[in-house]
This record gives structure tokens, sequence and C-alpha cells, in this order.
């Protein structure tokens, strides 16, 4: 197996060659390696390097190790005690000697993760599957004590793009909508949820966000019915109309029959799915503060992010204004406009982290448009 040195934040490790012919490069290694998914294990050490001392969990697993690089970063950035699990020697053994040429304490363990998030409890479980992590959310639900980490890459299903897969997948009916990110990011949200509150457990999104090609959470969990029923009243379904960009939203696990309120036409449900914030504004203030401190540079993608995420609205779906333009045959002014419009009026506005073109706001649709349209 050839290798090569990759750094990422203050940790240097060996990973796989991969062939730069192939249709998906990081498959055809023989242990898995993505460079494109940094920013995800740099919001996850940045996250739990954040963390107040009386906050910390005990221990971490990374379920789904592959080459070990994001159990080894948390481990030599945090000082958190780490297992990697994996079920390929051949990736464990690439672990464990990055770990030796670090220095780390690492445990590793060559286990079905299912198996192992049944069998022992973790103060921090990060599951990090290829594709879904849909088959392993119930384990790591009785497995996680403190905090619970996912990201899917499956954003076809959970966008509604392959709308039967993420039926079967996240029982939900997600539909591929312009604000189809927010769709994703929430439906998995809802359905963490939903696996969660079982075990009478709630939790609280603390940082999550959807990049082009996954949808990351990190969740802190709470324990008893009284959390698992705050967090079960946050699920609900966003109607959307049929007819016109209206929408509205509605909590509870049934869905109600709906009407456009901008309309009056008819509306299709989207969900069960998550309704409300995603993220905690204390948590991505502490994240942003420990950036420099970190080994993560100021004005990285991840810097960027965090800044529209500390002023992104927690509405459950957006107007894409480009799109609102050319529907109403107007041509659209620059979104800091249509922004600074809607403030004035006496509304909220901000963008998404997601798409540039984005708008979130708790204005009505007509609201919206004439912020759109005005001379």
């Amino acid at each position: 197996m050839d290798l090569v040195s990759v750094t990422e934040g203050r940790t240097t490790v060996l990973v796989p060659v991969p062939d730069p012919s192939a249709q998906f490069p990081p498959g055809s290694a023989p242990v898995f390696y993505n460079p494109r998914m940094a920013l995800n294990r740099d919001a996850t050490v940045l996250f739990l390097a954040a963390l107040p001392p009386d906050a910390r969990p005990d221990d971490y697993l990374d379920a789904m190790g592959a080459t070990g690089l994001r159990g080894l970063r948390v481990a030599g950035e945090t000082g958190l005690r780490v297992t990697i699990n994996d079920r390929s020697r051949r990736a464990l053994g690439l672990a464990a000697m990055n770990a030796a040429r670090l220095g780390l304490p690492i445990e590793t363990v060559l286990s079905d993760a299912n198996a192992l998030m049944s069998t022992r409890r973790f103060g921090a479980v990060d599951l990090d599957p290829f594709g879904s992590p849909a088959p392993f959310l119930d384990a790591a639900c009785r497995s996680a004590v403190r905090y619970l980490f996912v990201t899917a890459t499956d954003t076809a299903p959970l966008c509604g793009a392959h709308l039967r897969a993420g039926m079967r997948r996240y029982a939900a009916r997600p539909m591929n909508t312009e604000y189809h990110a927010e769709v994703g990011l929430r439906v998995l949200l809802g359905f963490v949820a939903r696996e969660l509150v079982k075990y009478d457990r709630g939790l609280v999104p603390l940082c999550c966000f959807a990049r082009e090609h996954f949808v990351r959470l990190q969740l802190g969990l709470r324990q008893g019915v009284v959390a698992a029923d705050e967090t079960l009243a946050r699920i609900g379904y966003v109607h959307q109309c049929s007819s016109c960009p209206g929408r509205t939203e509605q909590r509870g696990l049934v869905a109600v029959p709906s009407v456009c309120p901008a309309c009056k036409g008819t509306t299709v449900p989207i969900g069960p799915l998550w309704l409300g914030e995603v993220n905690d504004p204390l948590t991505i203030g502490r994240m942003r503060a420990m950036l420099p401190s970190a080994g993560l540079e100021r004005g990285t993608a991840l810097d960027r992010l965090l800044a529209t995420l500390a002023g992104e609205l927690p509405t459950s779906t957006h107007y894409d204004y480009h799109r609102l333009a050319k529907w109403v045959g107007a041509s659209p002014p620059p979104v800091g406009t249509v922004l600074d419009r809607l403030g004035e009026r006496g509304y909220r506005a901000s963008r998404a982290h997601y798409s540039g073109t984005a708008i979130k706001t708790d204005a009505p649709l007509g609201r919206v448009i004439e912020a759109l349209t005005a001379p």
C-alpha cells in the first residue's frame, strides 16, 4: 500500500495514494480517505476543543475510522481519550501505525459498528459512514452519553432528488425544492430525533450544517422524558404550495391538510422534519473565538461558515431570490439590498450558509416580493 503524508490542523498522518484516474479517487484506495471532508473534520475538532471543561465528554468513539484521521485529530488536538473502530484490519493497522508515529494512546477495535455501539457507551459517538447513517443510528442513540455527531453523504435521498430512497431510509417524505439543502438537514435531524426519543432521551442541535455533498450534525444529548417530549415537540412539516413559492410550517408527527397562505392553493407536506433552531449561538460563538488557538486560520472556509451560521435565522426554508425574481419577472437587485429592505419593513432576514442566493426571513411571501421589486 503506497502512502503519502497529509496534514490537517495540527496533525500529520500517512494515507493511501488514490488512483487519480478513478471516477471517485478516494474510493479507489485500499483504505478510504477523502480530502474534501477536511472541513467536516475541522468542525469536529473545533467543536470539541471549544467545549467548557465541565461539558467535555469522558471519551470519544470514531465508529467508522477508516484511516483514523478524525479520531487521531481529536486525540492529538483536544486531548480526549479516543477509540477508533473499523471492521477492516487494514484500516485499523494504518490507524494504529499513525497513532504510534504521533505518540497517541489510541484504542483500536475491530468490530461491526452496530455491535460495538450495542455493547459499550461513549461520551461522544461520531458516525461518518460512506452514504447513509440510518442503519447505525439506533445503536448510536443507545451508545452516546453526552454528544452524538452524524454525517450523511446521501444528499440526493435526503433532499428529495431520489424520493423513494429518502422515504425508505428516513421514514419521511422529502421534496426537491429550491431549499433542498435545508430539507436534507432537517429531515436527517428529525430522523435522529425520532430514533432518540424511543429511549426517553432528547437532543439539542449545537452546530449543524449542510455542505456541497454532505450534511453534518453535532448534537448535545439530554436524559429523561421531559427532554424527549421537548424534542418530539420540534418535529413537524413544511407545507409547500404546488402553484406558487408560498409555504407554511406545522408542528406534529401527523401532517394536517393545509392551504397556501399566499395563494390559497394546494400544498404538499414535506417531513416529518425538525423545525426551529439547528445551531446554538453560544456554541457557534465559542467555536469562532477558539479558531486561531485551534490551529485553524481566519478567513478559511470554516471561518466563513461559522460567521454565516452566527447570523442565520432558524427558519426551516429560504427563498432563492434569483428564482423568485424570475417568477415575478423582475431583475434582482443585490441580495444585500433585499435583506436591507426587509429589515426596514420590520422583518428579520439573513443569508443561508449553503447558498449565496438564499434569503431566510420571517416575512410573508408578498413582503419578500415587495422587497425584491421595489424601485
